[in-house]
């Protein structure tokens, strides 16, 4: 290779930015300080978002989002309203559940793994990114690539059961602008895009309130979630998440903190999809 082809390829390399697995790291520890920092994260036990949902066809419905820490995991429930009818879609730490009124069914049924899965990952407070630093997941490096606009750094975080999510953080905010989600549901490889945007903090840490979520190669059909309020810490009774007619939830213990970190989870079943709701992303695999 000549001098002058080597001094070009240099100089790409440097535009690169980070090529390392250090620097993946690096990239993770940059994104956390962004978004808060691990003291004001790690102290969101609860969470809970209410704003609205517009799906394909500018229909309109209510949104309501609560998580809370459970183990190593969290649980998550969504409430999507409209017309006097409620979507549910939950999962409580180790199963997920739903009911879906438009379906014909106004009765929870249980979901399949796969589904659950999708549920326990959109259920973790800080996100499968900062997840990876203590789930055994593999952070990679891809390069920085352009993304309206912005040429952003794109990190692959591939969890233990193989399921991918590629990031693009905005190289001056550090923030995510944007998630890739790749899974195999029911045998066959399906991914989900999503666009963030609009950060405000809740208890010192950025989330972002405006969330634009479809499925690969569908970007006409896409979902949009707008929050208007979010709260952190607010007590959530375990009843919540508990599966109509299901077995009944365990009490917490007086004073006991809104959180359940004291108790262990089950191990998943191996096996944001059925009805997605906004942003979808998926379930903690006692990783």
């Amino acid at each position: 290779m000549s001098f002058r082809l080597s001094l070009f390829a240099l100089c790409l390399g440097a535009l690169a930015g980070p090529a390392s697995a250090e620097d993946a790291q690096s990239l993770v520890a940059r994104n956390l300080e962004a978004r808060g920092g691990e003291a004001a994260l790690d102290s969101i036990k609860t969470l809970t978002f209410e704003g609205r949902t517009i799906a394909p066809g500018d229909f309109e419905l209510s949104y309501r989002s609560t998580q809370e820490r459970v183990g190593q995991g969290a649980a998550l429930r969504y409430d999507l309203g409209v017309q006097g009818l409620d979507i549910v879609q939950t999962y409580d730490g180790h199963e997920g559940w739903r009911i879906n009124p438009f379906q014909g069914r106004k009765d929870a049924e249980r979901m399949s793994a796969d589904d659950a899965r999708q549920l326990a990952d959109a259920a973790l407070i800080e996100g499968p990114l900062l997840a990876s630093r203590h789930d055994g997941s593999r952070v990679d490096y891809l390069g920085r690539d352009d993304f309206d606009g912005t040429v952003a750094y794109k990190l692959k975080v591939t969890q233990k059961d193989g399921d991918e999510f590629v990031y693009w953080l905005d190289p001056d905010t550090f923030l995510e602008i944007k998630i890739d989600e790749t899974r195999r549901i029911r045998g066959a490889q399906q991914t989900n895009e999503t666009e963030l945007g609009d950060y405000e903090k809740i208890a010192g840490v950025y989330f972002p309130m405006s969330i634009d979520s479809w499925s690969q190669g569908q970007s006409d059909q896409r979902q949009r979630t707008v929050i208007a309020t979010g709260t952190a810490n607010a007590p959530v009774s375990p009843a919540l998440f508990a599966e109509p007619g299901g077995p009944p939830a365990p009490a917490k213990a007086s004073g006991e903190p809104p959180d359940a970190s004291n108790r262990l989870p089950k191990k998943s079943k191996s096996g944001k999809p059925g009805d997605q709701p906004a942003n979808p992303s998926g379930p903690d695999k006692g990783k």
